[in-house]
């Protein structure tokens, strides 16, 4: 898998958040975000109606 860069603006509350947490938990901070990204429900598309559904797989 090649890795990709993701460029965000967010406020400084919230990065300053984020890298005390990672500090807290020594983590990077790509570590702490990856970690939240996997955190999320897998989104499965119904191809009949296009519309976005929570994965039955996830528990």
């Amino acid at each position: 898998m090649k890795n990709k860069e993701l460029k965000i603006r967010i406020s400084e509350r919230r990065l300053n958040k984020v890298r005390l947490y990672a500090v807290h938990a020594d983590k990077t901070m790509t570590q702490v975000i990856e970690e939240l990204i996997d955190s999320l429900p897998t989104i499965e598309v119904d191809k009949k109606s296009a519309i976005p559904t929570p994965s039955s797989t996830d528990g």
